[in-house]
């Protein structure tokens, strides 16, 4: 009889080529933070940069299609372009480009505080939304304190509070829905600031008023609550909250708003947030001066006054989206509902083989591997044009 083998000759468990890969992505992490450590912070050293999409003019002339035939529906723009009271302040503007902003952003917050039954003084004006976001952990989440958010969901959370050397606690999304019960587990002591993307993003879905009520009451009034609405103008949902009027009695609620989206003034970058004066006083201590440009809050200042553009912009979606899903559901693809200006779409395969086939055909969606959803695409709505391109190439490629 055989004497039994060592502990070192016996035949190791297998390791799956995934378990291989996150141990070699561990490693690298590692030693980029050894490498950096007298540079930057490990948290900074193991980051990935943002990859921002191709310029789109460049995209077309590198793929020799037309520039008014690129159907940009990848990252959530209004198609249908800013608002033209926007873009005539934006040029009148342009005359005083030579001065310093208002670095107080007076007669926009004015104008924001007129609009939410609020003063002037619970609004903070951001170079985008995402810039306050930025301020929230900066200025409010201390060493040894946590930020809660779910995941998949704007990804912005995540960098900033890695990049501030913070510690982020993630709760799963249940059904393609924030699940508060999870994210309440998830509050204790350490917690500062909770995020919760309202219609999220990338999923579309929303929290609805109740229940969203009820999470507040769980929420210790030491913990900010951050509601990112910056798809607040196309939800039209009729449980869907208003953040800014139906919590305004919460000391510790932010409510996040962007130009970016409904208004079509994302190359501008300008955001807003509502919140107690004591919350902007502090923010005000961190800002930069000057922080948004005397062209983007004119255009802001100016877009506020176009209800017609706004009424056409949500209009032209909620068509859109309807049409949409009838087009991809008969083709047995599953389409998650949406209060958002996009839809979340489960093509039950990898999806980044169809995402570059449209891209080289001047279509672009997004390839959402980034966000743990390999088998999904995300679709903003275009025009009935493009939605018809988009939709009919779809079918096309997956036949």
């Amino acid at each position: 009889m055989s004497d039994p083998k060592s502990p070192s000759e016996r035949a190791a468990p297998a390791v799956t080529e995934a378990e291989a890969a996150r141990a070699i992505a561990e490693a690298a992490r590692s030693l980029a933070g050894l490498a950096a450590s007298t540079l930057v912070s490990v948290d900074i050293a193991s980051m990935t940069p943002y990859t921002p999409g191709r310029p789109w003019r460049l995209l077309a002339e590198e793929l020799q299609i037309p520039e008014n035939d690129l159907c940009l529906l990848a990252a959530n723009e209004n198609v249908l372009g800013p608002s033209k009271l926007g873009i005539e302040a934006a040029q009148r503007a342009l005359e005083e480009v030579n001065l310093y902003p208002d670095g107080g952003s007076i007669l926009l917050r004015e104008a924001l505080a007129a609009r939410h039954g609020v003063t002037p003084d619970h609004i903070s004006v951001g170079n985008g939304s995402n810039e306050i976001i930025e301020l929230l952990v900066r200025t409010f989440v201390g060493p040894g304190e946590t930020v809660v958010t779910a995941w998949p969901s704007f990804v912005v959370y995540r960098l900033v509070t890695q990049a501030a050397g913070r510690e982020i606690l993630i709760a799963p999304l249940r059904d393609d829905r924030y699940d508060l019960s999870a994210l309440a587990a998830l509050v204790d002591q350490r917690t500062k600031i909770v995020f919760i993307a309202n219609p999220n993003n990338p999923t579309g879905t929303y929290v609805p008023k109740r229940q969203l009520a009820a999470f507040l009451d769980r929420i210790p009034r030491s913990v900010i609550v951050v509601l990112d609405e910056a798809y607040h103008e196309y939800a039209v949902a009729e449980d869907y909250p208003d953040g800014v009027r139906d919590f305004r009695a919460h000391p510790r609620l932010v409510v996040l708003r962007t130009f970016s989206k409904a208004f079509g003034l994302a190359g501008l970058r300008i955001g807003y947030g509502g919140m107690d004066p004591s919350l902007v006083r502090f923010l005000d201590c961190v800002r930069q001066p000057y922080n948004t440009s005397t062209v983007a809050q004119a255009a802001a200042l100016a877009a506020l006054d176009d209800e017609s553009h706004l009424r056409t912009s949500v209009r032209m979606v909620r068509e859109g989206m309807t049409h949409l899903t009838q087009r991809f559901e008969a083709l047995g693809l599953e389409v998650v509902p949406s209060q958002a200006n996009f839809l979340l779409v489960k093509i039950g395969r990898p999806a980044a083989p169809l995402v570059q086939a449209m891209r080289a055909r001047g279509v672009l969606v997004r390839d959402m591997r980034g966000y743990d959803l390999p088998d999904t695409i995300r679709m903003t709505v275009g025009t009935r044009a493009q939605n018809l391109v988009a939709a009919e190439l779809i079918e096309e490629l997956l036949a």
